[in-house]
């Protein structure tokens, strides 16, 4: 009995050390990500006279798909980027995909890019408790900080109210911060955060399968 308990306390001990060390791993890769972003006093660039405000447009890809398939529907994305960018200059469009090994989404990946999206991939991870971590968070966080100094607008598609502090930073280095998601699933200090708000309408759907 007490061999059995010392190899159980033994395995315990083992997973727990792996789950330390993998976090101590991405703690590491985050630190060394936001040693790259620069100085939060740097102000964005100004535009040339008479010339259209520079649109940045970034989309948590995962976050509207959940909210559009409560719907019964998904994201026409085309629409998408023609209502953010709006006779503006478009900079950048990136679309944020989080992908998972059992789901083929080469197809969608490349449709986005067909579309005029930068497209980033992720793969799910599985973490050791068998809990999933798979979200671009950080990334479109740095992204957006980095981009922000060549920008007048910066559009974020998404409802996610974990985005709150990154629109007030942002705001503070110049550009002016427009949120896009579904009504129903966006964080209300998300809304209040921004400086302009639109929620996105059943128009913009299309139909599941087509």
């Amino acid at each position: 009995m007490l061999v059995a308990l010392s190899d159980s306390q033994s395995r315990r001990d083992e997973e727990l050390w792996k789950g330390l060390e993998a976090l101590r791993q991405e703690v590491r890769a985050v630190g060394a990500k936001l040693r790259n972003v620069r100085p939060v006093e740097q102000k964005s660039k100004p535009r040339p006279a008479g010339s259209p405000p520079r649109v940045g447009v970034f989309v948590d890809v995962q976050n509207m798909f959940y909210s559009a398939r409560q719907l019964g529907g998904r994201l026409d994305f085309e629409k998408l980027l023609e209502v953010t960018v709006a006779g503006r200059r478009l900079v950048r469009a990136i679309a944020y995909v989080v992908t998972t090994p059992e789901v083929d989404q080469s197809k969608f990946v490349t449709m986005l890019r067909q579309k005029g999206y930068e497209v980033k991939t992720k793969e799910l991870r599985k973490r050791i408790d068998g809990s999933a971590k798979g979200d671009w968070d950080m990334g479109m966080a740095i992204d957006i900080v980095r981009l922000s100094e060549s920008l007048d607008v910066v559009v974020l598609v998404s409802g996610d109210g974990d985005f709150v502090d990154l629109v007030n930073l942002v705001k503070t280095k110049g550009p002016r911060v427009e949120v896009l998601s579904f009504d129903q699933n966006t964080s209300r200090d998300l809304i209040e955060a921004a400086d302009a708000y639109y929620p996105i309408g059943e128009d913009m759907l299309r139909p599941i399968g087509v």
